[in-house]
């Protein structure tokens, strides 16, 4: 996948963020991320109803190679996770920024998207990441 959704805000541990019409946030994690993770065999979700701090662990993917803390970006609560993630973790290989996502948020407070990366921000990281 060579191009960044338009509509997306991402992190430097590599998770992306969309805003949603109801004012919740959509989390997964970048099409960088599930490529150097390789193919995917399990995803530990965190519970609906879950409060999760700005910068604490909110999921784990493991992949054959290695296990990773999915970070969350923001402060707030889990209001719904992927559930189809449970039996299909490949998902997130084959979509990650579509039906690969990984739990939808309440934002705690406003977002502080000085904290986050545009697309063209995220992808000049990850050229810079490359050299």
């Amino acid at each position: 996948m060579d191009e960044l959704p338009g509509d997306l805000l991402y992190t430097v541990e590599h998770e992306w963020l969309r805003r949603e019409d109801d004012g919740s946030v959509t989390i997964g994690i970048t099409d960088h991320a599930q490529g150097a993770l390789g193919d995917l065999v399990y995803v530990e979700l965190p519970e609906v109803g879950q409060d999760v701090e700005e910068g604490g662990e909110m999921a784990v993917v493991e992949s054959v190679k290695a296990a990773s803390d999915v970070y969350a970006p923001i402060a707030g609560e889990i209001v719904e996770i992927n559930e189809a993630l449970a039996d299909d973790p490949e998902t997130i290989n084959s979509d990650p920024y579509g039906e690969g996502w990984i739990v939808r948020m309440q934002p705690a407070d406003a977002i502080d998207e000085e904290a986050l990366m545009s697309p063209n921000d995220y992808q000049q990281f990850l050229d810079e990441l490359d050299d």
